[in-house]
């Protein structure tokens, strides 16, 4: 299934919610329960992808930043590596995958991949705040989904933690480097 397929919805307090499962406990609670509430507290902006009667994926976003002052030199210097030595400052815009599900049905079909293919043309060709990086705080079983869609690890501080800091420099986007 391709995403051109689907309808993309902006989650607000009149959205009619369709039935979800995508395994996932936390993110199943997070669409049906809150998102909603984080959109009213403007915390984040919830997108759904539909057909019929059925929330096929949900993404949400948020603002972040990269802050290369808590960061070790090895990290700093290959984040800044990519950005003219004139342009270095220290920290950087980003916007953050919150949450990203696919319903169960729908999972194995590359819909979680072309969501983030879909996020990284939208931060490049509509960007309408400045943003450099996309950012993620990876459950463990995600990681190598990540991993696949070009993400690197932030830091090694958090290595045993349930999640895991992860980015993406937009500017190999824009490079045609996935």
């Amino acid at each position: 299934m391709k995403l051109s397929d689907l309808k993309l919805v902006k989650l607000n307090g009149n959205t009619v919610m369709k039935s979800f499962n995508c395994i996932d406990k936390d993110l199943n609670e997070f669409l049906l329960d809150d998102a909603i509430n984080y959109s009213n507290e403007l915390l984040t902006v919830t997108y759904l992808f539909e057909i019929d009667t059925k929330t096929v994926a949900y993404f949400s976003l948020l603002n972040d930043r990269i802050n290369l002052k808590v960061e070790k030199t090895a990290i700093r210097n290959r984040i800044n590596r990519n950005i003219p030595n004139q342009k270095r400052i220290n920290s950087y815009p980003a916007v953050k995958i919150g949450r990203l599900a696919v319903l169960q049905e729908f999972s194995r079909q590359n819909i979680g991949s072309q969501i983030v293919d879909f996020l990284k043309a939208l931060f490049v060709t509509d960007n309408r705040t400045g943003c450099r990086f996309i950012t993620v705080d990876g459950y463990r079983v995600a990681l190598s989904f990540y991993e696949k869609n070009g993400f690197k690890y932030l830091t090694e501080n958090d290595v045993e933690d349930d999640t895991r800091l992860m980015y993406y420099d937009l500017k190999k986007f824009t490079k045609g480097i996935s």
